[in-house]
């Protein structure tokens, strides 16, 4: 609790003129203590946006990664179905064909 340089025993009778010092103490404490939460709250705010900086960069560097992946995986695909078309063009001509019947007889029944 805040206080005065008086102590307590000597105040027999507190004057009005002890009660604006008081105050005056009070509302130094609560200035004090307002900026130091002030203080508080940059830094925590400081702290939050570089924790979701953080994140936001792994973020971005797993999905560069697995876009990265999936390229690959796609380019493994398409080679492999470039050797079928080589190897077996008339079996790939057969799949394709079929396939395309296939939507064509599933679009036109609706």
């Amino acid at each position: 609790m805040a206080r005065s340089t008086a102590k307590v025993e000597e105040l027999k009778t507190p004057t009005s003129d002890d009660i604006a010092e008081q105050l005056a103490v009070l509302k130094s404490d609560i200035s004090g203590l307002t900026d130091i939460i002030a203080e508080m709250g940059k830094g925590k705010a400081s702290d939050l946006s570089q924790a979701a900086s953080a994140r936001a960069r792994a973020a971005r560097e797993q999905g560069a990664e697995q876009l990265e992946r999936a390229k690959e995986r796609a380019a493994d695909l398409q080679d492999q179905a470039n050797d079928f078309v080589s190897k077996q063009p008339a079996t790939a001509l057969a799949i394709a064909a079929g396939a395309g019947f296939l939507i064509g007889f599933m679009s036109n029944r609706r």
